[in-house]
């Protein structure tokens, strides 16, 4: 088993799950409680989480997470939707979701 700890609205979850499990496939079957997420497919950014600690035993980002979480990467975000979890992780979900990049530009401009 995988432990998962998630700091996210003031709380902290912590959890053991299944090795090879998606942070948002079980919070979707409610047997993850307290993670945010939205369609599931990298689209929305809403499962977007900071790691803390466990980062060096991810896969290399996908290209929807390039795309939509753009220099937030290099700050240590991953989109939960897009991995599988396999080894012991420490997360940070913001109170106020992240934006995608290209939205996170146009407020720039």
């Amino acid at each position: 088993m995988i432990h998962v700890i998630l700091h996210c609205s003031g709380q902290t979850y912590e959890q053991n799950v299944p090795k090879n499990s998606n942070l948002v496939v079980l919070a979707g079957l409610k047997k993850f409680p307290g993670l945010r997420y939205g369609c599931g497919m990298g689209r929305c950014t809403r499962c977007a989480s900071k790691v803390i600690s466990g980062g060096e035993h991810l896969p290399t980002p996908t290209w929807k997470e390039e795309k939509m979480l753009g220099d937030k990467l290099n700050e240590g975000y991953r989109l939960l939707c897009q991995m599988s979890i396999n080894h012991n992780i420490e997360l940070i979900q913001e109170e106020t979701p992240l934006k995608p990049a290209w939205k996170r530009m146009a407020q720039k401009l």
